[in-house]
């Protein structure tokens, strides 16, 4: 057998660059390249290994792209950002050095397993040998040496190992592989590298670096599960179809137009299945669940049979258990996934979105729902569109409402550019307002509304889908959480436009806080005076100034009118900019129509609070279990 003699660092480098995935034909690089921020337990492993690759690659080996990140989290959401754009089929890898740097990570790992969006993960490790014992940034376990912090991403990875021997490697990247180009059990896979270990030297088999093609399986669905989801459509008088992500990783758009339009079933979505269907095909009815809109949730409120497609049933989009009141509703959940197809008691049918759709279709051809839920359907729409219009169209003042920013964006946004949001009241009017035209056009993180994921996650979508125009939208307190891949963006050259809205405190929360009695209470960035009490006065950041210290072109507006023509103008530009917008912290926003559980505390000296836990105790009334 013909072997090559490389280090562990540089054979995870060579295994990477030839690993390609393919569906329905379409064959692409899995690992285009490696984010990577070097410390002591790194650069002379994987670093040196990178380096190598780059300057001199053996014969035959392809070359694996590098780029220097400034935060461990911000690039592991630039790679999930990339793997969610690329609709999974394609990914990349992060490393880090070895302590503070590996935990880092954690959270990212947490947001792509969340989202169910491949990500690989190499944290540097502790010493193999244990001989510089405790090396610099080892947390001790006084009674296992084995421990390390990397062991915090075992519960937030779909794959964890750690490779303390060379040819341990060669089992570790496969089964990584395997389970990130499946479609039901992707997320995070960690693969911990000590740093002595990612220099030792070993024989590796040549054939361990062949092209290797992950095929992605399309799943039929089972003969009888597809029969009785067949048969609980056809009974059903009042069905609506919930569209979650999984449509849009699946490329099922054409077919849950055809399958709605054969059918006339109302299609509302999630956060990850918005665009899904086009907000004007006359079955869309939009956003479902405690942010959705006035018409996905009234028809959800009646619909004796929900059918989930690729949902995982957060608790967003089920309002907490309140949002399906009908008393007899069932459901039937399509999901390549059979721990999210079995949710909510469903009639399970696991298989792929495309296919399963598909042979819906087929097999219910003839059959359409009454002409009074079909009415029903149009009505609570149009209703919900002049709602809409009204909420992008309020001429608010003296600050502007954010949801007068987002209609200007999604009047000015093309079919395939990307607004991106992830945390905050932002996602909530997102969700009910946007009208996205294609499945690429909304991309909104509320699985694990990771605030900071927007701006480093601008850069792995515009990495994906380099013709778009990217805008992510911050407030300024996600701005503060994690601004730093500004300056990795400017480095990359990267087009992309930030929105940035100043309110001067936390509008989700502060909202949140204030409808469950607790008035606000540390929701506002306010001074405080010399005696410790909180004032009025604001925090004078200067957010605009900092945002030019990155390296970024800003403009600062303060009308709508000025946002729309600095939108026009960062669009011509060929440098990332950031438009920064002073909206009113206390909205207005879209009129609520569902609940979210949000406990309150039953005993309290403050009536605010006192009256706050009374409407609890009714609103919970209506949670039901579905087993």
């Amino acid at each position: 057998m013909s072997t090559i003699r490389l280090t562990v660092g540089q054979a995870v480098v060579r295994y990477l660059s030839s690993q390609y995935t393919e569906r329905d034909g379409d064959q692409r690089r899995f690992i285009r390249g490696m984010f990577g921020i070097f410390g002591h337990g790194n650069v002379a492993g994987i670093g040196q290994a990178l380096l190598q690759n780059e300057i001199a690659p053996d014969e035959g080996e392809d070359r694996l792209e590098y780029w220097h990140g400034r935060n461990e989290q911000g690039m592991v959401h630039a790679a999930a950002a990339y793997a969610k754009a690329a609709n999974r089929l394609e990914t990349l890898a992060v490393t880090t050095s070895v302590g503070p740097g590996a935990l880092n990570m954690v959270t990212g790992a947490a947001l792509a397993t969340t989202n169910r969006v491949p990500v690989l993960l190499f944290p540097s490790d502790i010493f193999a040998n244990r001989a510089p014992d405790p090396v610099l940034q080892q947390l001790e376990d006084f009674s296992n040496p084995d421990v390390s912090v990397n062991d915090a991403f075992r519960p937030v990875s779909k794959f964890w190992d750690r490779v303390n021997r060379p040819e341990q490697l060669m089992v570790a990247l496969p089964r990584a592989m395997r389970v990130l180009t499946d479609p039901a059990e992707t997320g995070a896979a960690t693969i911990c590298l000590p740093e002595d270990v990612q220099v030792e030297a070993y024989d590796w088999p040549l054939e361990f670096f062949a092209k290797k093609v992950w095929h992605v399986a399309r799943p039929r669905p089972d003969r009888d599960a597809l029969a009785r989801a067949v048969a609980a459509i056809r009974g059903a008088t009042k069905p609506l179809v919930i569209a979650g992500g999984g449509v849009i990783y699946s490329g099922a758009s054409d077919e849950l137009r055809e399958f709605s339009s054969a059918t006339g079933i109302p299609v509302a979505d999630t956060h990850a299945g918005k665009g899904a269907i086009n907000w004007d095909h006359p079955q869309a009815v939009g956003g479902v669940g405690s942010t959705g809109s006035g018409s996905g949730n009234a028809l959800a409120e009646e619909a004796d049979l929900v059918i989930g497609i690729g949902t995982r049933y957060s608790d967003f989009t089920t309002a907490s258990q309140t949002q399906f009141k009908n008393p007899q509703v069932r459901f039937v959940n399509v999901n390549v996934g059979a721990f999210d197809a079995a949710k909510q008691g469903a009639t399970m049918v696991v298989g792929d979105a495309r296919e399963t759709l598909a042979e819906l279709t087929d097999a219910l051809a003839g059959h359409r729902v009454d002409d009074d839920w079909a009415e029903r359907t149009r009505s609570e729409v149009e209703a919900w569109q002049r709602i809409t219009d009204e909420c992008y169209h309020r001429d608010h003042g003296p600050l502007p409402a954010q949801t007068e920013v987002f209609g200007a964006l999604n009047e000015l946004m093309g079919d395939d550019d990307v607004v991106i949001n992830a945390a905050g009241s932002m996602p909530g009017d997102l969700q009910a307002l946007w009208r996205a035209r294609t499945p690429v056009q909304y991309h909104v993180e509320y699985a694990f509304s990771t605030m900071g994921y927007e701006i480093p996650a601008a850069l792995g979508v515009k990495m994906a889908l380099p013709d778009s125009e990217v805008v992510a939208i911050v407030g300024d307190g996600t701005y503060q959480m994690l601004p730093m891949e500004l300056a990795t963006i400017v480095q990359e050259r990267a087009k992309v436009i930030v929105v940035l809205l100043q309110n001067h405190g936390y509008a989700s929360i502060g909202s949140l806080s204030e409808s469950h009695g607790s008035q606000r209470f540390g929701t506002k960035f306010r001074m405080r005076d010399a005696h410790g009490a909180v004032t009025d006065e604001p925090v004078p950041v200067d957010l605009a100034a900092n945002a030019r210290s990155w390296g970024v072109d800003v403009i600062e507006v303060g009308t709508i009118a000025e946002f729309r023509e600095a939108y026009a103008a960062a669009v011509q530009s060929d440098k990332a900019t950031l438009i920064h917008i002073e909206t009113d912290l206390t909205g207005p926003n879209p009129p609520g129509t569902s609940w979210w559980d949000v406990p309150v505390a039953p005993v309290s000296r403050l009536d605010s609070t006192r009256r706050a836990h009374a409407e609890y105790v009714e609103a919970v009334k209506a949670q039901r279990r579905f087993f």
